[in-house]
């Protein structure tokens, strides 16, 4: 990669006449200044490229009720919700950006640095904005010369574009952290993002009240809008067809290992959405007992199972959650058949058991009800009865996990929502969630046969509540073990 013209000593003013930050000197540039010729010259010459009569994002009537919410829930405080910041990988370079949930959630918005902040206009309302780092100065130098000026990693919208665009009312947020500074009254903040916010607001918040504010973020989610399930969607189809890349593929991973998997499914992603939503388990023979393999640098051989777990994040950061386990060269054993008719059985519980006015906890006793039987019925646990099992919880040595978590944003959504409202709640539409039941024997694991050992199990599909029941937004995959073996047929030719 290139590296930054960068200046020993620039004194430069910013647009506003103030006196602007030096701008940081990379270490062993080839250029030791730059002249004043230089300088003067990279100040014209530059077309006007503002953009006129924007139509509002998708979602911003969405994210105007969702901050309306808010406002309605937090009355007569101040609320700060930032963005996050550029964290670093190695040395200049900077991990890809991805905007915090709750600020992407309540703007629409994606980028480094920004911070949502409602002014409480009295007891009752807010006034939003949004603040957001302006267009590159040209005339100080900062679009050319830093390293996150507009020519190094590209054109960010103007203040008055970012209005039209997220219907906020949007301020440069340089400005922002002094104005916290001298703010009064009550003040919640969303931590662990921005340290300049938090420093700011240091003596005007406490944790406990932070920590509600984030909690209520969490719960919003719960009940997801007609656009998130729109991008839910578009996440599960993207998805699929990410599936059906690696298939066609196989012959390839044979002769590679996990990683071309994982490779494969990854630019599926990037074509059709933001990323992948979390990392993608490209677990083959053995490795598909471990949960959360990773790593993804294994060998595929055939006759074995390939446990695939990824998902599609879309434009707008909604993923999918799925997984399949596939026969490699396209067939199931008998063995691996039996186990994977049990799995398959027990995500047809858990699914069944997935409706309004259900326990969000019936999907899980359900799936892991057949599990049990299936145990038992294999003389896997001696003779215990399947209700002695299920009080003991015995069974979680070879299903060790939960059988499902909410979706969304996040891959586990909600993630610190109160119990009561969580796991301990009531489903209604609009939920969205996963069901997905495994069995995982330790390829060391000597208290069972060892034809059993090395295999692992797992079918995972994306269920939304519905006024009467429940859809599949995952369904595009098959699931059955004839329709897996069909369609693997069909893709292979």
């Amino acid at each position: 990669m290139s590296e930054e013209l960068i200046p020993e000593t620039p004194e430069q003013e910013t647009e506003e006449n103030e006196a602007a930050e030096p701008i940081k000197q990379r270490k062993n540039g080839l250029y030791p200044g730059v002249s004043d010729e230089l300088a003067e010259n990279m100040k014209s010459g530059w077309a006007d490229t503002e953009l006129h009569d924007l139509a509002p994002i998708p979602q911003a009537g969405h994210t105007a009720a969702r901050r309306a919410a808010l406002s309605a829930r937090f009355p007569g405080e101040r609320l700060v919700i930032p963005a996050g910041n550029l964290k670093t990988r190695s040395n200049d370079t900077e991990y890809a950006f991805r905007a915090s949930t709750e600020y992407a959630y309540l703007t629409g918005d994606q980028t480094q640095d920004g911070v949502l902040v409602l002014e409480p206009t009295g007891e009752q309302g807010h006034q939003a904005t949004i603040y957001l780092l302006p267009r590159s100065n040209r005339e100080n130098g900062e679009f050319w010369l830093d390293g996150q000026g507009e020519l190094w990693v590209g054109r960010r919208h103007s203040l008055t574009e970012a209005e039209q665009l997220l219907g906020i009312p949007a301020k440069d947020v340089r400005e922002l952290a002094a104005a916290l500074t001298e703010a009064t009254g009550p003040v919640r903040n969303v931590r662990g993002h921005d340290a300049s916010i938090e420093a700011a607001l240091t003596d005007k918040v406490t944790a406990e009240r932070d920590e509600e504010l984030r909690v209520y973020l969490s719960e919003a989610r719960l009940v997801k809008d007609a656009f998130e399930i729109s991008e839910l969607e578009k996440a599960c189809d993207a998805t699929a067809r990410g599936f059906e890349d690696v298939v066609k593929s196989l012959d390839k991973a044979e002769a590679t290992s996990e990683r071309f998997i994982e490779g494969t499914f990854f630019l599926r992603a990037r074509i059709e959405g933001n990323d992948i939503g979390y990392g993608s388990i490209c677990a083959a023979g053995p490795h598909a007992t471990t949960l959360h393999w990773v790593r993804n640098d294994g060998a595929v051989r055939p006759g074995e199972l390939l446990l695939l777990d990824a998902g599609v994040e879309t434009n707008d950061l909604y993923t999918a959650d799925v997984t399949r386990t596939l026969p490699i060269n396209g067939t199931f054993s008998p063995l691996q058949r039996k186990i994977y008719d049990a799995v398959y059985e027990a995500q047809e519980a858990g699914i069944a058991a997935v409706k309004p006015g259900a326990a969000f906890r019936d999907f899980h006793d359900a799936s892991q009800r057949v599990l049990a039987e299936k145990l038992v019925e294999w003389g896997l646990l001696g003779d215990l009865t399947v209700e002695k099992v299920l009080e003991l919880g015995l069974q979680r040595r070879w299903t060790l996990h939960g059988t499902g978590h909410m979706l969304g944003m996040d891959v586990h959504d909600c993630a610190v929502a109160r119990t009561e409202a969580y796991v301990d709640g009531i489903l209604e539409p609009g939920v969205c969630l996963t069901v997905e039941p495994g069995l995982y024997f330790q390829a060391d694991d000597l208290t069972v046969p060892e034809e059993y050992r090395g295999i692992g199990v797992r079918i995972e599909d994306d269920i939304l509540v519905t006024e009467d029941g429940n859809r599949n937004l995952s369904d595009k995959l098959p699931r059955q073990a004839d329709e897996v073996e069909a369609w693997m047929a069909r893709l292979k030719g």
